[in-house]
């Protein structure tokens, strides 16, 4: 089975899909609960604000089916917010698959008034310890675009700073992955992200 792509008008759909395709995969992109849940694996990406895409998911009957699913499942930058407990993005209950964890404006954060925000471009990580970063050393770069962040917890895989605040740059919770960053927009470590999460699909 193909691996699925959900579409929700998520900004970043295309060059998700392209990532994939560059990588030898023939994804699927799709809001049928029934495609998704036969995928051999799901990715849910975004961009955009908290309450908005969280409400568009909804509209499109598919948060349950997403907590339903039992195959490898990456959350993409958004994605990742919204599989967090809560969002002070738009006051927004998210889906709870990391519990607990509140994501928080990065200015809420920092002791820096003057911290550029959205945290834009390349940044290193740290602490990697997930399948997703396998055949990756520390200190890799991986590209950013985000206002708000989740704190460190049980689930971080991989940490980052920014503006003097450290933060969940990706949480892994059984079957659930996630990265802050953009895999698709973040060159050769991006690409190997993507072929480590093919390949636990396709296990």
């Amino acid at each position: 089975m193909s691996i699925a792509v959900i579409n929700y008008n998520a900004g970043n759909t295309r060059s998700v899909l392209n990532a994939l395709k560059r990588a030898g995969e023939q994804p699927v992109l799709t809001a049928d609960p029934s495609v998704i849940s036969s995928a051999s694996g799901v990715i849910l990406p975004g961009q955009g604000e908290a309450s908005n895409v969280m409400q568009s998911l909804r509209d499109c009957k598919l948060v349950e089916t997403i907590l339903n699913l039992r195959q490898p499942v990456l959350g993409i930058c958004i994605g990742l917010q919204l599989f967090c407990e809560y969002s002070e993005e738009g006051d927004t209950v998210c889906m709870g698959i990391f519990p607990s964890t509140r994501v928080r404006h990065f200015h809420a954060l920092s002791t820096l008034p003057s911290l550029k925000v959205p945290h834009m471009g390349w940044n290193s990580l740290h602490g990697l310890r997930s399948p997703l970063f396998q055949g990756m050393s520390e200190g890799t770069y991986v590209y950013f675009v985000h206002s708000f962040c989740a704190p460190p917890t049980q689930d971080t895989c991989a940490t980052c700073e920014y503006g003097g605040v450290s933060f969940a740059a990706a949480m892994q919770r059984g079957n659930f992955y996630a990265t802050q960053f953009h895999p698709e927009k973040s060159g050769c470590a991006g690409e190997q992200i993507i072929r480590n999460f093919i390949s636990l699909c396709h296990d």
